[in-house]
């Protein structure tokens, strides 16, 4: 398993834990994002790493498709289990 080369932004609340939740399922990047695009989620690779490094902003729609996929309720994806902000 890669671990991240570049800190965490701020830009978003649930990257880091729809990276925790993903890889806790033992789901490569770019499987996800192919069931997030088969789910009718515009995102390419790039985009999503940006999400999940919390380097950019995260829509309702792609966190709604995202909590979905990880069998999660949405306000599981913005609960803070890591010490991060």
């Amino acid at each position: 398993m890669k671990t991240r080369k570049q800190l965490y932004g701020s830009s978003n609340m649930v990257g880091r834990n729809i990276e925790r939740m993903r890889k806790e399922r033992g789901i490569k990047q770019k499987d996800f994002i192919a069931k997030i695009q088969v789910m009718g989620c515009d995102m390419n690779p790039t985009s999503y790493s940006k999400l999940e490094g919390q380097i950019r902003e995260a829509n309702d729609k792609e966190i709604f498709v995202i909590a979905k996929l990880l069998g999660v309720s949405i306000e599981e994806l913005f609960e803070n289990k890591d010490g991060g902000e």
